[in-house]
């Protein structure tokens, strides 16, 4: 079991990309596509997260409702109640919220500060990787070549 600290340090780009509530959908599709996140968290003048908005929430909450992108607020498809872990929940007590609850993002907030922000994607990563140094580490024993 890993710290989702770890994991944070471990990732190539650990900016948390942001949007205001009174931004347009469009502007935050616009943002994601070119960060190459599938979500945003949504936080006010401050700093304070009041919501994420998800690809998803896109999908379901303005193309299949035909609404306009470019008139409707990101405020009116978030959604607001964000789950949050700590740098100290582990890899697997991150994967297991992300399950029950169907999520595939955690902010991570440390001293009511915003730190980093974990993906379905990054908890995977860092599990198949566990998992291939234990591989590694039997088939040395099993060779006999107990470097």
């Amino acid at each position: 079991m890993k710290p989702v600290s770890v994991i944070l340090r471990s990732k190539p780009d650990n900016r948390v990309h942001t949007i205001g509530p009174d931004e347009s959908v469009l502007d935050a599709i616009t943002k994601m596509a070119r960060e190459g996140v599938g979500a945003l968290l949504v936080c006010e003048p401050g700093g304070r997260i009041v919501g994420i908005v998800t690809e998803r929430d896109y999908a379901r909450k303005v193309i299949l409702m035909g609404r306009s992108s470019k008139d409707t607020a990101v405020r009116e498809i978030m959604t607001p109640d964000v789950m949050y872990v700590s740098p100290e929940h582990t890899n697997e007590q991150c994967m297991a919220l992300m399950t029950e609850r169907r999520l595939r993002h955690l902010p991570v907030i440390s001293g009511g500060k915003l730190v980093g922000l974990v993906s379905i994607g990054d908890l995977v990563k860092d599990i198949i990787s566990e998992q291939q140094f234990v591989i590694d580490q039997l088939q040395h024993y099993i060779m006999g070549d107990r470097a």
